[in-house]
């Protein structure tokens, strides 16, 4: 969506405090731990951009709770799988040896959105290790969250899914239908027939730039059902954050039910 598109649907600009109220309209609140999603053109057009909806999301939250968000960088992975857009076979090899390697403070995020490659620069934010799959965080808990990220649990139980999970998180989504939370569960479902794929990226170790390798469950196009029968009997809190439909859901309850679920339909 342009920004152009983004003012014709905006009746009025929206602003932080227009978010701070709508966010705690849906239900989020101050101590809380929030993993975010989020589209920034879903909101509307936004006066400011980005920083006045990290600035929202820290002023509900407080530094007594604490903000995390996905900051995946799938530029650095094995270039065998990408699809949008593939290249070709004779690249591969050279694109692992010469790609740069993963560094908190630097690398930009890829699909994350604004708000999320915003976030990530910001004071007291502090950033997982993983050079695919990282995380970042703000507030109590933050180091609790992302110190931890193993290369070979990407979003298993060394991840900081598996610790916002032990903090008994909620997952808010602004515009997006993305939910990585139910990742974790793909981990922790035994199934017949699951298979790993493997995956890597490139890091910096004592100074010296290396690739990792790791595996990771491959993934199946479920999630939009297993949302749908989640919501038949768990509360889903649903409303509009700026002009952007919102939800609001544990992601302790989501997680259990999506393991369960795979179990029995996977």
């Amino acid at each position: 969506m342009s920004e152009g598109d983004a003012v014709e649907r905006t009746p009025d600009p929206i602003t932080t405090e227009r978010l701070v109220s709508d966010l705690r309209n849906l239900g989020l609140a101050a101590g809380e731990t929030v993993l975010v999603h989020s589209s920034l053109s879903a909101l509307g057009w936004v006066s400011g951009g980005a920083p006045a909806a990290v600035d929202a999301l820290m002023s509900v939250v407080t530094e007594e709770g604490t903000l995390a968000m996905p900051t995946h960088s799938s530029q650095l992975s094995d270039p065998t799988h990408w699809e949008n857009p593939p290249v070709p076979d004779e690249w591969v090899e050279q694109i692992k040896e010469t790609s740069p390697p993963f560094r908190p403070e630097l690398t930009p995020t890829r699909g994350m959105g604004a708000i999320a490659d915003c976030f990530r620069d910001y004071p007291g934010v502090i950033r997982s290790k993983h050079p695919t799959s990282s995380f970042a965080a703000w507030g109590a808990d933050a180091e609790f969250v992302v110190s931890d990220h193993a290369y070979d649990s990407s979003l298993g139980e060394r991840s900081p899914l598996a610790r916002l999970d032990d903090l008994d998180a909620r997952v808010l989504r602004l515009g997006v239908d993305a939910n990585t939370s139910l990742h974790l569960a793909e981990y922790r479902a035994q199934y017949a027939g699951k298979s790993f794929d493997v995956n890597g990226g490139p890091i910096l170790a004592d100074g010296e730039r290396r690739w990792v390798t790791f595996e990771e469950p491959e993934g199946e196009d479920d999630f939009r059902d297993i949302e749908a029968a989640f919501e038949e009997n768990h509360e889903v809190r649903h409303g509009q954050v700026g002009e952007a439909d919102a939800t609001l859901v544990s992601q302790r309850e989501l997680v259990a039910f999506g393991t369960e679920w795979m179990e029995g339909n996977r």
